[in-house]
């Protein structure tokens, strides 16, 4: 078996659990999008605190990357953030302590994706053009993270399920689940990443008439 089947071999197995949360994944997205077409001061807020959180740390040298136009160090840097923060912190490790949490915060963070992106005048329209293309990859990644903490969180309350006989063997096979899918969680993210860096730097500006 090559490793690219190795890793998709969850996704096979849990193929309904796969869709539903796809379909709540991206439903909040569109849900978000919606609300602030309403509520625009949200958005406002929003973007304000991002922007605050681009210009120090490790997301101010992100924002450096990008600001001087350095594709390949902007990607590379765009992987690591995602990769690290996005999935492991965010989604994975929560799980590892509490069954199932790294749904919640990904479904939290699909809903300010939406938030964020919804494109409530026309220059948010016309970058949502080709970022439509990142919000696909990047979500599609944070959905295979999502889908570990469900196979994980499982395997713990539910040992049986995964061919265990206790708690503990349960967690470890969570574990081997969740590292399979991490392949196919990297592989989307460093796409992700390329396109992104691409998109930002040389597709966007032109669009919305900047330098």
């Amino acid at each position: 078996m090559s490793v690219l089947d190795n890793a998709l071999a969850p996704i096979r197995r849990f193929r309904r659990e796969y869709l539903a949360i796809n379909i709540a994944y991206y439903g909040a997205v569109a849900g978000a999008m919606a609300w602030v077409s309403f509520d625009p001061a949200l958005q406002q807020e929003l973007l304000e605190a991002v922007g605050g959180a681009f210009t120090e740390g490790p997301l101010g040298t992100v924002a450096g990357a990008y600001a001087g136009g350095n594709v390949l160090l902007a990607a590379v840097l765009t992987f690591a953030v995602n990769l690290l923060l996005g999935s492991v912190v965010s989604i994975t490790l929560p799980s590892l302590v509490i069954p199932f949490s790294g749904l919640l915060v990904g479904m939290y963070r699909a809903f300010l994706w939406g938030a964020l992106l919804s494109p409530t005048s026309e220059e948010l329209a016309l970058i949502m053009i080709p970022h439509s293309i990142t919000l696909v990859l990047e979500g599609q990644a944070y959905i295979v993270a999502m889908l570990a903490a469900y196979i994980q969180g499982r395997a713990i309350v539910w040992p049986a399920t995964v061919g265990a006989g206790t708690r503990r063997q349960g967690y470890i096979a969570g574990v081997r689940s969740t590292l399979r899918l991490y392949a196919i969680v990297a592989l989307l993210l460093a796409v992700a990443a390329v396109y992104e860096a691409i998109e930002v730097i040389y597709i966007i500006p032109p669009l919305i008439g900047a330098p």
